[in-house]
């Protein structure tokens, strides 16, 4: 009974809140249309030299007034724009870091085991070999799939590369064709690896642009030698990537030569797969089939997670989606917070102005002006003022966010900027908003009786 009451109270004021919101905007759509009304009966006033002198006239009589309402909108649009422009700035900072990488992709890697399985002990090290990669082929919902030795036992197999007397070390990956999928790498020269050099274990080598300028310079690289690990290998082609220069720090070579020219037999370290547009849900499948797969063959637990390390980019991209969904709602959130407080502070100031011109308002109506035109009067100056407050405001933060980038204090953080239309349209608002906080305080006085007004203060 105790609930039911709460939940009747509960949904009670949520519908009380919903009618006065309506109500609110209602009221205030009503306010708006009156007073475009307004304006549009009173456009000489628009063109008037007079009028603009009386506007300036005024505003430069209230110098803390105006100081005051000139700071309070442009503060507002200026932290609006700067929390814009950060998160999207971040946003875009943190695709460039996650999106090295194919965001449909599956790494499936060999480690140790941390779980006693089948009469073994923990601590046992895998390694996959070539039939389990004909298995995982197989696996329905496996787009394209690479198996990669590691060269020596390590992942990243980094062998000394020599031409003539230039040497350095490069990450070696020892790949099938298919690995080209799960890059963004771009052929810029020669090809790619192909089917014909794994089944015939050619020396074929395709570097990035970076160890191509180190070894050649701007020399065509494409049918020259080079030397991996004491082992000469035939450049095929040459990549670049979106990622910059240490992405291009890699030279990749046929699994099957690096298997037999580095005594690898039929080791395979890692797999490397493609789903297609699998969500999450289903790529976890197609996971757990490969893992199985793994486990029946190697004798390990399949809920053993540190036996097979897998990175799954669908599901890293889906919380990625996430979290900057959340940014974006907790930066508009903030935002709005501070377009409010600037709505407040010019609805604060442009009732105190209008208290202070009661008399002069009094003075109006006595020498025959109409309450249109007082109620315009007010209004002129209020979007006027909030105006160009508002455009000081954006041009702030604007330039705020050029030299946050000019000065690029972190990597995390690229090319803050914001849609300039969001930023004009939030002026725009904040004009209005200062317009309709003049409108109600100027209509209250222009219905003032002029003996009373003059009378006032």
């Amino acid at each position: 009974m105790a609930v039911l009451l709460l939940k009747a109270i509960l949904f009670g004021a949520l519908g009380t809140i919903a009618v006065g919101s309506l109500i609110a905007v209602v009221f205030l759509l009503v306010a708006l249309v009156i007073m475009v009304g307004i304006s549009l009966l009173q456009w000489r006033d628009l063109v008037s030299l007079d009028r603009w002198r009386e506007v300036l006239s005024t505003i430069g009589r209230n110098k803390l007034r105006t100081f005051l309402t000139t700071i309070s909108v442009a503060w507002g649009i200026f932290i609006l724009v700067m929390l814009l422009g950060m998160g999207n700035g971040l946003e875009e900072g943190m695709r460039r870091t996650f999106a090295r990488r194919a965001t449909n992709a599956v790494w499936i890697s060999a480690n140790k085991t941390s779980i006693p399985y089948g009469g073994y002990d923990i601590g046992r090290r895998l390694m996959f070999e070539n039939a389990d990669y004909e298995r995982a082929k197989k696996v329905e919902g496996v787009e394209h799939i690479s198996g990669a030795h590691w060269i020596g036992g390590s992942r990243w197999g980094g062998l000394p590369v020599r031409r003539g007397a230039k040497t350095n070390t490069f990450e070696i990956e020892a790949v099938q064709p298919a690995a080209l999928h799960l890059q963004l790498h771009t052929i810029t020269q020669g090809r790619f690896l192909s089917e014909a050099d794994v089944l015939e274990r050619r020396k074929s080598a395709v570097i990035g642009q970076s160890v191509s300028w180190f070894l050649f310079g701007g020399a065509p690289p494409i049918g020259e030698w080079i030397t991996i690990g004491g082992v000469a290998f035939q450049i095929v082609g040459v990549f670049s990537d979106p990622n910059g220069a240490e992405e291009e720090r890699r030279i990749y070579i046929p699994v099957s030569t690096a298997q037999l020219v580095y005594n690898g037999g039929e080791k395979i370290g890692t797999f490397e797969l493609t789903v297609g547009d699998a969500d999450v849900e289903e790529s976890q499948a197609i996971i757990d089939t490969i893992v199985g797969q793994l486990a029946d063959r190697y004798d390990f637990d399949p809920t053993d997670r540190q036996a097979v390390r897998v990175f799954n980019t669908v599901e890293h991209a889906t919380r990625f989606r996430t979290m900057f969904m959340m940014i974006s709602v907790f930066v508009t959130v903030i935002g709005l917070g501070s377009l409010a407080a600037g709505v407040v502070g010019v609805s604060n100031i442009m009732m105190i102005a209008v208290k202070e011109r009661t008399k002069e308002i009094g003075v109006r109506k006595a020498l025959g002006a109409t309450p249109r035109s007082i109620v315009f009067m007010v209004i002129q100056e209020a979007v006027f003022l909030t105006g160009i407050a508002g455009l000081l405001g954006l041009a702030s933060g604007v330039a705020g966010l050029e030299l946050f980038n000019w000065w690029q204090p972190t990597d995390k953080i690229h090319n803050p900027s914001i849609d300039i239309g969001i930023g004009v349209g939030a002026t725009v608002f904040l004009i209005v908003a200062g317009a309709l906080a003049g409108y109600f305080p100027a209509r209250a006085a222009a219905k003032v009786n002029p003996i009373h007004a003059l009378r006032d203060q």
